[in-house]
């Protein structure tokens, strides 16, 4: 086993995900402290400093683009694979939700005629007639992922509650593997995280490279937050880190 020493700090990501968890942040009349931790954690992948996996972000490069519409908290969380899909996909775009106020910069991207936007969400809710559930872009577009970053119950409330999406495709996944995700609990088990919605997403527009690449990355950083949690050294010679690896 190969424990890690501590790294250097890390300045801030830079990307959509960053961006937003830092204007929430300036919103707070208190500090954002993660439940059962007090650690200090690194800026730039939000794991407890020990357990950096800045060095092991992949490279790659992906056709869609991925937009986050998330939940007050959401950003806030250091479980939270939002973050991840911004890290992989460099067109990540992210918005906060409420349910009274739309950001102008959503309106503008859900507009713009060189995406073509889904809403990823069971089509179980949706009106027949709006489910899809293959990838279909017209020429000279690009596919958007419009993911609903929230807890299952918050996410419903935000689909019903978000008239702006209301004129657009559902791609309703059916995936046939169950939830890997070990830092959050679900009641239910086909339940995915945002980061495998994203991953299955990639995947259906042909992307991929960056759909194997985020699910390693997300297999990686929960490994070693978990680690960091249980005060146990990660391997980094180990099956997960060597399929990261190709990807860097």
């Amino acid at each position: 086993m190969h424990s890690l020493s501590l790294p250097p700090a890390r300045p801030a990501a830079d990307h959509a995900v960053a961006r937003l968890r830092a204007q929430r942040l300036a919103r707070s009349s208190k500090p954002f402290v993660a439940r059962g931790s007090r650690a200090e954690r690194c800026a730039g992948c939000r794991v407890i400093a020990s357990h950096c996996l800045c060095d092991l972000r992949p490279r790659v490069s992906a056709e869609s683009g991925v937009c986050l519409l998330m939940h007050d908290v959401e950003a806030l969380k250091p479980t939270n694979t939002g973050w991840l899909i911004a890290d992989v996909v460099e067109r990540t775009s992210a918005f906060g939700w409420t349910r009274t106020d739309v950001e102008a910069g959503l309106l503008e991207q859900l507009a713009d005629p060189r995406w073509q936007p889904y809403v990823v969400f069971p089509g179980e809710y949706a009106a027949p007639h709006r489910v899809v559930s293959e990838v279909q872009v017209e020429e000279g577009k690009r596919p958007l992922f419009i993911l609903l970053d929230a807890t299952w119950t918050e996410a419903r409330k935000m689909f019903r509650k978000s008239p702006y999406l209301d004129q657009l495709p559902v791609l309703g996944l059916l995936p046939e593997q169950l939830s890997r995700y070990r830092l959050r609990r679900s009641k239910r088990d086909d339940h995915l995280c945002t980061a495998e919605v994203a991953a299955l997403c990639l995947e259906l527009a042909g992307d991929q490279q960056a759909a194997q690449a985020l699910d390693a990355y997300l297999d990686v950083f929960t490994a070693h937050y978990l680690g960091a949690k249980r005060h146990l050294p990660v391997d980094l010679q180990d099956e997960l880190h060597r399929r990261l690896q190709a990807f860097r």
